[in-house]
């Protein structure tokens, strides 16, 4: 490998094309879109993370710098997301308490751990491992994220607070406070701006003109002087990079399950968002880098003192929509998180929590799609099924969200063993079109009066050996006419040793009542296995065929098209 080779391979950014004036301008208009949307955002998605709201500025900073550099997507837009952020709420709330010190410090291992998941990932090129969350398992768990979220938020938008365990007493169920005729105002009020400003007026930063005006209405109505929660006083200044802090080594291993399931989670997230644009810029993405990129920030993250960040899927789409061209408007909006952290932090101070979980639960609200449960009703009701309980083992174990990812794959996993033990095996004949179809859904006659002719198409192995077996024998024991035997192997693309057994004790046993056993259309990577195996030598090569065609007319003398 040359040396520019080796360099570009572990510093990808170096491949970037030389930006042009016009490109710059582009992403310059871009990176300052996506910042204004982005610094409100990390505010409010560090509040659901149950982190301090300035982590979120961390997180939204170096961290989404060193994810554009090491990743492989240039668009995407890396930070703090919703769904990373309620991942990190339920892995750590039967851990700590909420925005402490010791919660703090779980947040931050947190990021180490599933950056580094992911990072080993990547660098052992085990990407793929993405793909094991199915679709109906994403389905499930994000409509049921999505609902958890909204719910979650609901105190800090209306004002009041929620006693889980007084629930037959709807009296002391909710309480209200000093504080919540006001706080409800704002949220709602909130809500309703940035639901508005999306439908009538998306080109403007609805976000921002919210959060700016929702300042400016708390320090002209006295916000927190009528008791609502206000975000306070931020840190004017830049994270420093440190050593993370010391924990027992139980919380170490507490934080290990929830950083994998993270770590997975958060990737078929960004996924997502990397295919989109990968098709809309007609550009390809290596997975694998990727996952190094993505690790990388959730590790620099947490050596910000910050929580696991990962890819926005809404924050993506708008650098598209903006004209993004390159990964320089990540870095514009990186800048414009640098510019708050230095000189916006007073003027944050008013900004009222109301306002932020609104800004939260609007976006979030995109997120449901109960319909996508009737569409996958339709197509499969095995995974209908797989989704369904993913979303309610969600709902139920929350916070801890990962038993519904577990529910999930598991249900995946048993769904998708049961389709494979239970193979398409037909009976076939001649059509009329001169091709081999199944025998009963066309009304066809036998090939031969003495010959029965099956097709299998699946892999013949240890789950799928004993249903040919079945199908077999049980034709054959039906019609005593039944002399020979012919198996399309056309449709068999691989064989193991349960397999090579089944084909060897059906020849035998059929060989036992005077009946012979025909190949047909043998693949060449079971043929090298058959032939290991000694079974070319045992059924004889003059009972295995090249084609189906050249089976039929020397079994039944019939031509085959």
């Amino acid at each position: 490998m040359q040396p520019s080779h080796r360099l570009r391979r572990y510093f990808p950014f170096l491949s970037w094309p030389r930006p042009t004036r016009q490109s710059l301008k582009r992403d310059v208009w871009a990176g300052i879109t996506v910042g204004l949307v982005l610094v409100p955002q990390a505010l409010a998605y560090a509040t659901l993370a149950g982190m301090p709201p300035h982590t979120g500025l961390y997180a939204a900073l170096l961290p989404s710098i060193i994810g554009m550099l090491w990743g492989s997507s240039p668009l995407l837009a890396v930070g703090p997301v919703a769904l990373t952020s309620i991942l990190v709420f339920g892995s750590l709330s039967s851990l700590a308490a909420p925005e402490t010190g010791t919660w703090t410090a779980l947040a931050i291992w947190l990021a180490l751990y599933s950056g580094l998941f992911q990072m080993l990932l990547g660098v052992f090129r085990m990407g793929s491992i993405a793909n094991l969350v199915s679709q109906p398992v994403v389905t499930g768990f994000i409509n049921a994220a999505a609902v958890i979220i909204m719910l979650s938020q609901l105190p800090q938008l209306l004002g009041i607070a929620f006693h889980p365990r007084q629930w037959s007493a709807p009296a002391e169920f909710i309480t209200f406070s000093r504080g919540t005729p006001i706080t409800a105002a704002f949220g709602c009020s909130a809500i309703l701006l940035l639901v508005l400003l999306r439908r009538y007026a998306p080109r403007l930063p609805g976000v921002l003109l919210v959060t700016v005006l929702g300042i400016l209405a708390s320090r002209l109505l006295d916000y927190a002087g009528h008791g609502g929660a206000i975000v306070g006083k931020l840190p004017a200044s830049l994270p420093t990079l440190a050593l993370p802090p010391a924990i027992s080594f139980d919380s170490h291993r507490e934080l290990w399950l929830g950083a994998l399931i993270l770590a997975i989670v958060s990737f078929t997230e960004a996924m997502s968002s990397c295919r989109v644009i990968a098709r809309k810029q007609r550009e390809r993405w290596d997975e694998n880098q990727e996952l190094i990129g993505q690790g990388l920030a959730k590790m620099t993250s947490g050596f910000c003192g910050a929580f696991p960040v990962s890819g926005s899927i809404s924050r993506s789409a708008l650098n598209l929509y903006a004209g993004a061209t390159s990964a320089w408007s990540s870095l514009v909006a990186a800048l414009c998180v640098l510019f708050s952290l230095l000189f916006l932090t007073g003027f944050i101070h008013d900004l009222p929590y109301s306002v932020l979980a609104a800004m939260i639960m609007v976006p979030v609200f995109n997120l449901l799609d109960f319909g996508a449960f009737r569409r996958l009703f339709h197509i499969s009701r095995d995974d209908a099924a797989v989704a369904a309980v993913t979303f309610i083992v969600t709902l139920s174990f929350s916070p801890r969200l990962h038993f519904g990812v577990f529910a999930g794959l598991g249900l995946t996993m048993v769904t998708f063993l049961y389709r494979r033990a239970h193979p398409r095996i037909i009976e076939v004949a001649l059509h009329p079109d001169g091709t081999l179809r199944d025998r009963a859904r066309f009304d066809l006659p036998p090939l031969a009066p003495d010959l029965l002719a099956v097709r299998m198409d699946s892999a013949l192995n240890f789950l799928t050996a004993a249903a040919l077996e079945r199908f077999i024998v049980e034709r054959q024991s039906a019609d005593p006419r039944v002399r020979r035997v012919l198996l399309s192997a056309s449709g068999i693309n691989d064989i193991d040793a349960s397999g090579v057994d089944l084909l060897e004790a059906l020849a035998l046993n059929l060989q036992a009542q005077n009946v012979e056993l025909n190949l047909a259309a043998v693949k060449k990577q079971v043929w090298e296995v058959m032939e290991r195996a000694g079974l070319i030598a045992m059924i004889g090569e003059g009972r295995l065929f090249s084609t189906d065609r050249e089976a039929v007319g020397v079994l039944a003398g019939e031509r085959v098209g």
